[in-house]
């Protein structure tokens, strides 16, 4: 939720934010109903004291008509600014968290995902003799993946992943969460990458995988429309990914400076209805119903929330490069960045098959937008009081299983393993 006195103080500059994000707002009414909201408040309190001190001379003795006439008046004219402000504040609230959050200066201004921009390609593309398969192919030749099973019992866009495959996802996890809590490791990245950040190793979470719906809200993460799945007759959502149940984990809580950053890495089973997709991202483990992810979450100060982004992007890279795949990084523009977002990163890995990049990666910098809403705060050394800054980024996805199969694919079927992960798939260097 974005701060209400930025909004009366710039009112064009976070109206033309929304419409660079691609949302509607009507700014003027809000800042109209902000003023209807505190004059109403500066009644009622008024009103409140009037009461209060009426109801003091009615003490000590029998209170004269005036007084009892005085005090019949307050309470019909309280009640009814009471009325009044409430519809107010109602009307006021749902407006102010419709606001987007102000992206940060240098992200890039477009209308849609088209217009990111691409920062750098790393990694060599595969040159194949044969004609590489997709991964969905070669993984149900090898009789890692059954759709057709999975279907009759869950429906479509779910899947069974078997044998290798599974064991090659297990072997992700266990590699991601190994770099994550490494000290060492996070340090060289930091280093490596001139980022004047903490080496403090990220702490390994298994969250609930549903969420309250005023929980939900408060993270900006509930798209009920196109993505959220609401468990009947409760007042509960699943989780769409892993952070919407990580970053509200601190809620209503305030958290010592020394403290920070608190990092956590959290794996969970995902839920997305993705509305609206079809051809080849519904093909083997693209775009499931049902996915699992290990998720990066970063609560820090003001003053180094950006730089713990950065660091987030570092750590991204240095998975994918020790995976050895080949990827490209992109500046995300206004209209794909999210509403709670200030600035965001994809990472997207090369899919020979499809000859093209896709996304494996996200790093999102919220600064207090979700702060803000879920009263996550800090109590600097200073003794004062503030809203924390948030940080969520992928670790690993289901889609890098997909880079490694259709670029270390080989011509027989088979597909190499990348070397950090064989300590995890008993050595096998080949699948």
């Amino acid at each position: 939720m974005i701060d209400i006195r930025l909004i009366r103080e710039q009112p064009d500059a976070v109206a033309q934010n929304a419409r660079n994000k691609g949302h509607d707002i009507d700014i003027p009414k809000l800042v109209e109903l902000d003023i209807e909201r505190r004059t109403l408040q500066q009644q009622v309190d008024e009103l409140r004291e009037r009461r209060n001190q009426n109801a003091s001379k009615m003490k000590g003795g029998r209170p004269d008509q005036t007084i009892i006439d005085e005090g019949k008046q307050i309470k019909v004219e309280l009640s009814k600014c009471e009325g009044d402000l409430e519809n107010i504040d109602d009307m006021f609230w749902k407006l102010l968290k419709a606001v987007p959050n102000m992206a940060l200066p240098d992200v890039p201004v477009g209308a849609t995902e088209n217009e990111n921009v691409v920062v750098k390609e790393v990694g060599d593309k595969p040159n194949f003799d044969f004609q590489p398969k997709n991964h969905a192919e070669i993984a149900e030749a090898k009789g890692w993946l059954d759709t057709p099973r999975a279907v009759k019992v869950a429906g479509s866009r779910f899947v069974y992943i078997k044998g290798d495959m599974a064991r090659l996802e297990f072997a992700l996890w266990q590699f991601g969460i190994e770099t994550l809590t490494n000290q060492e490791i996070l340090r060289k990245i930091a280093t490596d990458n001139n980022l004047n950040v903490s080496d403090k190793p990220f702490t390994f979470v298994l969250p609930p995988a549903v969420a309250k719906t005023a929980v939900f809200e408060a993270t900006g993460r509930l798209n009920k429309q196109e993505q959220t799945y609401k468990i009947e007759d409760e007042d509960l959502w699943l989780n769409a990914s892993a952070e919407h149940t990580l970053s509200p984990m601190y809620l209503d809580e305030i958290l010592p400076e020394a403290e920070l950053p608190a990092r956590l890495v959290g794996y969970t089973t995902a839920f997305r209805r993705e509305a609206g997709t079809y051809g080849k991202d519904t093909e083997g483990i693209f775009r499931l119903h049902q996915f699992n992810k290990l998720e990066m979450e970063s609560f820090a100060t003001e003053d180094t929330s950006l730089d713990e982004h950065l660091f987030m992007v570092a750590i991204q890279e240095y998975l994918m490069q020790q995976l050895g795949l080949p990827y490209r990084v992109l500046e995300k523009c206004t209209a794909d960045i999210g509403r709670p977002n200030a600035k965001g990163v994809d990472l997207d890995v090369w899919l020979p098959s499809q000859q093209q990049y896709r996304e494996t990666h996200t790093a999102d910098y919220m600064t207090d937008f979700q702060a803000r809403a879920m009263k996550t705060r800090v109590r600097r050394s200073s003794g004062e009081v503030e809203f924390v800054h948030t940080n969520d980024a992928t670790a690993f996805s289901q889609r890098p299983i997909i880079g490694i199969i259709e670029n270390f694919q080989t011509a027989n079927g088979d597909v190499k393993v990348p070397e950090v992960l064989r300590p995890y798939m008993g050595n096998k260097d080949v699948i």
